[in-house]
Order: structure tokens, then sequence, then C-alpha cells
């Protein structure tokens, strides 16, 4: 209601200069009656009642004229009332009372008390005056009823943004003045004295009326007079101004410019709601590129992610076995740098792809457009379905790995084993056929025969104690045929010709036997004392070339166990060491009584001991590489022991570190768990308190590279278990890229609860009260609720819900139909109840506002109403118009809004 004592009380004691009530918040009375001391000096200036005469006659005849008349004094021409009441009515479009037509000075009273009566009905406050003011020509109190009336009926309704009335109209001529140089309007009196900003407003609008860069701001009669023609010309706007008045005036009346530019606003008030309607299609358009930039990064990010996994994938489940261990530690090398150096990264692409798809899908839900589909094959649970098949490829491949490198290690040691039994055995046979075969029986004396025979037997007892070694050769190379041994073909040559040739000399060494007993007949006497030496120095002399067989032969050991086991074996061979010299020394004893004998009797020996090919000088010379060969065993099996001494210093130092970071993961997702569905404070102060907590966990990574360096050791030293921990790097990586996920995903939900928070206006207390609420009837604590919960929160929150509008509501907070609402689901959905957005309709009627209400608009006037790369993206994504009043180049903008919200929203 305007207090219009107040405004009469203005004119008494000076021109208003605060904002009425409609924009600043109080009454328009208000407004009239903030004054300082300097506005009330000048008010006596007749200069100002000079140019609200002017201004406020003007203003009255440009609406009088539509009723085909007019004033020329006007404190004289509204005495009657008549002139008036038709203002009233132009400018209102409502019809008064009927007035009355007669001359005398009741009449008139009453005509302007009807008008006085209608400026009331409008929510205008008359305070102390009458009709009888008016009717006895009271200039001031004229004046101030014809400012009362512009006030209501020309600027009170006047709105930019969120101001209206003054503040909204000295807004607008700011915005729209705003790009021109030497304009700076900061009021309704000095700001327009050099005639500059006139034609600002002009040439904002009509560019084609005013050459605006030819004016001078020393020239401000030239300036004003030019605006004020233009605008009377071009515009219809009647000169309501002198320019010399307002040069010459210290400070121009408030109230006449104010009247003045209204006339300039509702003027371009088809122009302003053009900017209005092109500014909302602007802002839905960033909104709508804006999401399309983020879907083509999700796409192509998507792709390249698929195309990784599409080509790690295979070269995983390649199980083709290499050769040697060199080329399967090679494999076991790559392997372990895409762990360490090639996939890390593709998890956290994998994360940030996540939780770019739940911050689109969140934006879009929010400028109420349809939810992002992404392209066949590239939907999130496409890129998880390739992960869990690249894991699942992952988890075999490094055990085959070392399961092969086991295998050749074991299949190295049984090539080498098998040949240096086969060297044995091929230096034992070395000249045993061409033995066998010889016919030295056929020439010998009786006493040669015996001694042949029993060097026979002394033969046949060395081969019998050589058939194990044959026993083991053949069960080598079939154990390495079964394992696949690389050069199993030579291999299995060489044992096919040791197995040929061990069965001719069975073969020889029978018919020799047959030969020699069929001359045993003719054959006596044999020394005793020889054959006794050699029946005990062949097993003696096998003896010991077993015992350097296996001090020399090849050991593989995993275990501090098995390398104790060994030990345990040698020192047991060494305490048979003193039974053995004593052997010797009895066989060598055998041979020494031998030659005594003969040399007691003068008996001249032919040679060596015909019975054996192993003298005392070959016992002694192996009995001396048996006592040296020991020592060599004990370095060895030393040597072993040390360096799994060390492989359990190592197995202990990475069961140290993993029994404490182990358990610390397990901790701080326990922890994670928690705080998402505990977190206090505002959602920034939740958003700080994760991200530090992030921080602390990043920090920590030293620790796992410390595994890792652990790690790398156990694995160089082929260590392939460990009974100390629980823990295997394979847990430890698992553990930590899934804490990494899971706190880059609760920041994600509390930067999209902020997102939803900021867009739709919720107050943090609100958002504190939904997340109170939620946690309230979250009975389990796991972040999500079920069905019943949920219709229980409703109801809590003052819904009245039936089981219709109740499953109504779940199939908005649950459209997979999975039987939970998680909290952003819920948030969303409170959102939506509390607050509102831009709408297809909205969209659609801004676009009719800039086509001039046509059902098309064409590329010429996108171009004309926008920014140049919103106009273009309009015009590329816009259907040609098909109706029947399309025009050449119409585009269907309706189609066009409808997509950017779906079919749904309409």
């Amino acid at each position: 209601m305007v207090d219009y004592h107040a405004a009469n009380q203005a004119y008494q004691y000076g021109p208003s200069s605060g904002g009425n009530g409609a924009g600043g918040g109080g009454s328009m009375g208000d407004y009239m009656a903030q004054e300082d001391d300097w506005d009330r000096d000048l008010l006596l200036d007749p200069a100002w009642e000079k140019q609200q005469r002017k201004t406020f006659t003007a203003w009255c005849n440009s609406h009088l004229r539509k009723a085909g008349t007019q004033i020329e004094n006007i404190d004289e021409d509204f005495r009657d009332g008549l002139k008036l009441m038709l203002l009233l009515e132009v400018i209102s479009g409502e019809r008064l009372p009927k007035p009355e037509r007669g001359k005398m000075r009741v009449h008139k009273i009453n005509n302007v008390n009807k008008a006085l009566d209608f400026i009331a009905s409008k929510g205008v406050k008359l305070v102390s005056i009458g009709a009888e003011e008016i009717v006895d020509g009271n200039a001031k109190m004229t004046l101030g009823m014809i400012w009362t009336i512009i006030l209501r009926f020309a600027i009170q309704d006047i709105s930019v943004e969120e101001t209206s009335a003054k503040e909204g109209l000295l807004l607008w001529c700011q915005r729209k003045t705003a790009p021109y140089k030497n304009v700076n309007v900061q009021n309704f009196h000095i700001s327009w004295k050099d005639g500059l900003a006139f034609n600002a407003l002009i040439h904002r609008h009509r560019p084609e009326l005013i050459e605006y860069d030819k004016l001078r701001k020393d020239d401000p009669v030239t300036n004003l007079n030019n605006a004020f023609e233009v605008a009377e010309k071009y515009l219809d706007i009647p000169k309501m101004l002198d320019a010399e008045d307002i040069v010459n005036t210290a400070r121009p009346d408030e109230k006449a410019i104010m009247t003045y530019v209204s006339s300039f606003y509702h003027a371009f008030s088809g122009a302003q709601k053009a900017e209005t309607a092109a500014n909302r299609i602007c802002k839905v358009l960033a909104v709508n590129q804006e999401n399309e930039h983020l879907m083509e990064d999700y796409e192509r990010l998507a792709s390249d992610l698929l195309e990784w996994i599409r080509r790690t994938i295979p070269w995983l489940e390649d199980r083709v076995p290499q050769k040697t261990i060199q080329e399967m530690q090679q494999k076991l090398e790559d392997f372990r740098d895409y762990r360490r150096v090639h996939k890390p990264p593709k998890v956290q692409e994998k994360c940030q792809l996540e939780i770019n798809f739940n911050t689109l899908q969140t934006k879009l839900r929010l400028s109420n457009r349809p939810a992002f589909m992404p392209s066949e094959g590239r939907m999130v649970s496409d890129i998880n379905n390739g992960w869990q098949h690249l894991e699942q490829a992952e988890k075999g491949y490094e055990e085959w790995l070392l399961n092969e490198i086991r295998r050749l290690e074991r299949l190295d040691h049984l090539a080498e084993k098998f040949r240096q039994k086969a060297s044995i055995h091929e230096a034992w046979t070395d000249g045993k056929e061409a033995m066998l075969k010889h016919r030295d029986y056929e020439t010998a004396t009786l006493s040669d025969i015996k001694a042949l025979i029993r060097k026979h037997e002394a033969f046949e007892s060395d081969l019998a104690a050589h058939q194990d070694r044959v026993e083991q050769i053949a069960a080598i190379a079939q154990e390495l045929n079964e394992l696949d041994y690389y050069d199993s073909h030579n291999v299995n040559t060489r044992c096919q010709k040791i197995c040929d040739q061990w069965d001719a000399l069975g073969s020889l060494t029978h018919s020799r036997r047959e030969a020699l007993e069929k001359t045993e007949k003719q054959l006596e006497t044999i020394d005793q004392l020889h054959l006794e030496y050699a029946k005990r120095a062949a097993p003696f002399n096998n003896w010991m070339e077993s015992a350097m067989e296996d001090l020399q032969d090849m050991f593989i050991v995993h275990t501090i166990e098995e390398i104790e086991g060994l030990i345990s074996a040698h020192d047991q061979f060494k305490s048979t060491l003193p039974d053995a010299d004593r052997e010797r020394e009895a066989i060598l004893a055998i041979h020494k009584e031998a030659q005594r004998i003969a040399e007691s009797n003068h008996i001249k020996l032919s040679g060596s001991n015909p019975y054996t090919t192993v003298t005392p000088q070959i016992i002694n010379s192996k009995w001396e590489k048996v006592q040296q060969l020991v020592p060599k065993r004990d370095h060895a099996l030393l040597e072993e022991q040390s360096k799994q001494q060390s492989n359990e210093h190592l197995r202990r130092q990475f069961a140290s570190q993993a029994n404490v970071v182990g358990p610390w993961i397990q901790t701080k997702m326990e922890e994670i768990g928690r705080i998402s569905i505990e977190m206090n404070g505002t959602l920034e102060d939740q958003l700080n308190h994760l991200k530090q907590y992030e921080r602390s966990i990043v920090d920590y990574k030293p620790n796992l590279d410390l595994l890792e360096q652990q790690h790398q050791l156990i694995q160089e030293a082929l260590i392939f278990d460990n009974k100390h921990t629980n823990y295997t790097m394979e847990h430890i990586r698992v553990g930590w890229e899934q804490l990494l996920t899971t706190i880059a995903r609760t920041i994600n939900e509390v930067e999209n609860q902020i997102l939803t928070r900021d867009a739709k206006g919720i107050s943090q207390e609100q958002m504190q009260e939904f997340r109170a609420s939620f946690n309230h009837f979250d009975k389990k604590q796991t972040g999500s609720m079920d069905s019943d919960d949920f219709r229980a929160l409703l109801i809590s929150t003052g819904y009245s819900l039936g089981d219709a509008e109740f499953n109504r509501i779940m199939s908005v907070v649950d459209p997979n139909h999975s039987g939970l609402v998680t909290f952003q689901a819920f948030i969303d959905f409170m959102s939506r109840e509390t607050t509102d957005t831009d709408t297809a309709d909205q969209v659609i009627a801004s676009f009719k506002v800039l086509a001039g209400d046509k059902n098309f608009i064409t590329a010429e006037e996108l171009r004309r109403e926008l920014p140049p790369d919103q106009a273009e993206y309009c015009i590329a994504r816009m259907a040609p118009y098909q109706g029947p009043d399309a025009a050449p180049g119409a585009l269907d903008y309706k189609s066009f809004s409808t997509a950017l919200y779906g079919e749904s929203d309409l």
C-alpha cells in the first residue's frame, strides 16, 4: 500500500532518493519518505518543478492520445476529474464509474474522488489528501498524485532478477549500458546529465538508430537532444525533458528521469522478454553441452579401457610354456611389470570412469535430463565384466608361471642328473663289449682259465651292481618324458642306446660264461688269496664309485628343513668312513699277503691279479678322491644352508611387514564404512575430512612400496611359500586397490550430495536432517534401506502413503527393483519434492518468445538472439519444421526441447 500522505510530504519537504517498497523490502511510502538533507534543500528549486511539469505532462499525453485527447496545463486540466478518470482507464485497461458531467464544484469533487478511490483500490494508500486540493489546482499535490500513478502503473511492476520497481529499473539500465564507454549508471539524476546513458539504451536495442562512437562526453546538449529526437521519431516515446534544463541543473529531478527512462523500459519490454528467453535457453544449452562433453569423455575412456582389457586378456590366457627357465623367468618379470607398472593406472582409470559416470547421471537428474545410456558394449557393467574376466585370467597366470619355473627347474636338474649318470655308465661300459668278445680262453692255460672264470664272475658282480644305475637312467628319462622336456628326443636316443648296449652286455656276458664253464673242467688251481682280494675289492670299488657319485650328485631344496635333512644324511655317510677305511686296509692287506707268500716261496707272479682289474693303486686313488669330495660336499651343503637361512630371513621380513599392512588395510576399510554412515558436520566438512583421510591413506603408500620390494626379493630368490603369514602380495594388492577405490567412491558420493544440494537449493540443515533420518531408519547400518524401513522413514516425514503412491515412489528411488534405497536416491527424491528446475515446457516457451510466437524458429533468429557457439549448437541439432505454416529454413524447436529432457518430461 502506498502512503500518499508520505508522498505529499515529499513534495512539501523534498523529493525521494530511496528505493520503493516493491524492490527494497519496504512500502512505497517508505520509499517516498527516505530522503537526505541535501534532497530537502534542493526541493525548493523551481527547476525541479519545471522538469516534473514537462515530464509528467508528456507522460500523461502519451497515454491520453490513445483516447484522442491531451492536456496543456497539468494542474488545471485535471481539476474537473474527467481527464484524470480517462487517464486511469487508459493506463489500467479497466472501466471506472460513470463521471458526473455537471460543471459545479461538487461534480468536480465527486469525479476526482472516483479517481482517487480507484487509485486506492490498486493498493495505494492515500493519506491526508482530498479531492479539494486537486479541484483547487494545487500544483504540488497534483504533481504528487501523478507521480503516485506513474509509480504504481509504470514503475512498480518492473522486475529484473530478484529486484523490482526502482531497483529493478536501475539494474536494467546498468545491465544494458554496461558495455558502453563513458557510461556508469548509478542513480536517476547526475548519471544521465551527459546524455550518453540515453543514447546507450537506444543503441543497445536499436543500434541502427544511433552512431554511438561519434558522440562526445563533453557535448551533453547534443547527446541529450539526439536521444530525445530519435526516441520520439522512431520509438514513439514523446519528448519529456529539455536538454538545457538537465544540463543547467546541478542535479536533475529524479522522478522526471525515472518517468522518462521507464518509457524506454516499456518500449523495449519485448526485447527484454526475448533476452530473458535467450538467457534461459543459453543456460539449458550450456548444461546440455557440458553433459554431452562428459558423455563423449566417458565413451572415449570406456573404449580405451575396454581395448586395453581386450588386448591384455589373451596375453594372460596364453599358457604356452617356454623351453628354458630364463624364458619363463622373463615372462614372470613381464607379469611383475604388468602388476607394478601397467595395471595400477588402469585401476585408477576404472575407478575414475565409475565416478565420472555417477557424476554425469547426477547432473542429468538435477537438470531433468534423461539418464545417460552408453553405447552398446560400453556400459559400466560391461567394463566390470571385462575387468572380472581380466582378474580371472590374471589370477591363474602367476601360479602357472611359478609352476612352469618349478617344472623347468626340476627338468634341468633331472636332465643334468641324467647326463651325469649316463656319462658315468658309458665310461664304465667303454671297452666292455670288446672284452666280452675276446676269445683269450682258447689259448689260455688251465690256471689262466680259472683266473678268467673268476675274473668273469667279478665282472658279473660288477655288472649286477650297475643294474641300479641303468634303471635310474631309464627312470630319469621316463620322468623327463612325462614332464615334457624339450630335448626329450636326444635323451630318449641316448637312453635307448644305453639300454641296447646293456642288453648286449648281458647277452655277451652269458655267452662268455658258457664258454668259460665249458673249459672250466680243464682248469685247476687258482690263487684263493687273489680271488678273495678280487671279491672284496670289487664291491668296495663299487661302493667308492657310488660314494663319489653321491658326493657329486646335484641337489635342489626350497626350505631350511630340506637342506638340514641333506646335511644330516651327509653326516651319517661321514660316520661310515672309518669302517670303510678299515675295509680298505683289510683288502690291501690281502694283496700284501699274496705278495709276501710269493716272495717267501720264490714264486714269480706273472703280473697283476688275474681275477680283477681293481688294483691297490686304483683303490687308493679312488679312496683319495672320496676323501677330497667329502669336504667339497660339506662346503656345498653349508653354502646351501646359508642360502636357505637367507631365504628364511626374507620370509620373516616379508611376513613381519605384511602382518602389519594387511590388518591396517582391513581396519581402514572398516573405518571408511563407519565414516560413510556416521558423517557429521556440513557436507564440506565431511568432504574435507574424507580427503584428509584419503591423504593419510596415500601417505601410507611407502609401506606398500617397501612390501613390494621385499616381495621382489622373495620372488627373485624363487621362494614359493611362507608359513609365517597368511597374507600374500596378491591379497595386499587387492586390499589396497579396494581401499583406494572405496575412499574415492565415498568422496564422490559426498561431492554428488553437494552438487545435489547446491543445484536444488537444499540448506545444510535440510541435508543434515536427511542424513539423520536416513541413518535412523538404516537399521543394519549398511548405507541402504529395505522398502519397509523406507516406508517408515516417509511416514515419519509426514507422508500419507497408500500402496499405489508408495509403489510409485519406490519406482523412482529404486528403478532397478533391487529392493534397496541408497542415501543418494533418497536425497534425489527429497530434493525433487522440495525444489523446482527448468522443464521442457519452460524451454519451449522461451524459444517461442525468441520466435515471435511462431511455431518454428529460423537460423537467423537463433544467431541474433543467442551467443554464436550456442546458436550453432541449436542449428546443427534442430530438425526442419514440417508444420503447415512452415517458412523457408524453418526449424522445429519443440522437438529439440523435448529431446533435451526426454519424452517422459512432456
